[in-house]
């Protein structure tokens, strides 16, 4: 049977999913293709389930025919246990993020990692990675520490609030990656970090509309630094604004958005995405939401 005369049948599983901007740019992509694409957001919250309930919704989406499921917090790692396989990368992220249903099995991937990676590639070519400091060590920040050193990243400076958990993602890292180096480190070293590295990225919430602000000291950056952001509501943040000014390259965060989306449609449809027209449509769909608000 030919992918044309096909249709797809996918779903966004999660809490809090309704606003989300997957499903249209998923459904325009699509249409662009000449599929029969329809992508539904399963909200939790809404539905009153748990985020344990994700192995029965999975079960429910095999039933009735679903093609997969994107999966967001709070089930990326509660899905873990309900899969048949899980990609290596995914494995050892010990997260997953889209789970396509082939011959009746749950086959686990995780486009987080592999989104930012072609954001990077694409967005900012060429960027030195000898030495990168990233902001921010939790769910996506894993998957993001995990992409730059994928990438080629040499020294990985991974700060957070949280010294532990900044400790325990830094000793798990250097474990899958052996050629590399990754060194925990806390925000009041970040003055003397800053001028030995080459690029930010940043992964912590600061900057997102109801979390305004920024997270580090802009004066800290200098025109030779990349910077790169996972918030994507609004597009335009003060981190973006700020290092745009002062020269530096930048990665907004619809960039890894887009790029995440773009790797599940191909895993759900074989068919590959067009980023460039799938960011377009995106940042149509951002607009649109800020003249709204």
């Amino acid at each position: 049977m030919s992918h044309r005369t096909e249709s797809y049948l996918v779903g966004l599983v999660g809490d809090g999913v309704m606003p989300s901007l997957t499903p249209p740019m998923h459904e325009r992509e699509g249409d662009v293709q000449g599929l029969r694409y329809l992508y539904r957001p399963i909200d939790l919250l809404e539905l009153g389930l748990p985020g344990e309930s994700v192995g029965q919704v999975l079960q429910s989406a095999r039933t009735l025919g679903f093609n997969g499921l994107n999966i967001t917090h709070p089930c990326k790692q509660l899905v873990l246990q309900y899969l048949d396989e899980v990609t290596p990368d995914a494995q050892r992220l010990g997260a997953v993020n889209t789970v396509v249903i082939r011959d009746g099995r749950f086959i686990g991937h995780n486009t987080d990692f592999s989104g930012f990676a072609s954001a990077l590639a694409s967005g900012l070519p060429g960027a030195r990675l000898d030495r990168v400091l990233q902001l921010g060590a939790g769910g996506a920040g894993s998957a993001v520490a995990y992409a730059l050193l994928t990438a080629g990243v040499r020294s990985l400076e991974l700060v957070d609030m949280d010294l532990e958990r900044a400790a325990a993602r830094a000793e798990e890292l250097s474990r899958f990656f052996p050629g590399a180096t990754v060194t925990a480190r806390t925000p009041a070293e970040l003055p003397g970090l800053m001028p030995l590295v080459d690029g930010l990225v940043h992964c912590t919430p600061v900057g997102m509309a109801a979390h305004p602000g920024t997270p580090l000291d802009l004066d800290l950056l200098e025109p030779r630094h990349w910077v790169a952001d996972i918030v994507y509501r609004p597009i335009e943040t003060e981190l973006v604004r700020g290092a745009r000014a002062k020269g530096c390259e930048v990665l907004d965060g619809g960039r890894m958005a887009v790029g995440q989306a773009a790797d599940a449609f191909r895993i759900f449809t074989g068919l590959r995405a067009d980023p460039d027209r799938m960011r377009s449509h995106f940042l149509e769909l951002v607009a649109a939401e800020e003249v709204a608000a």
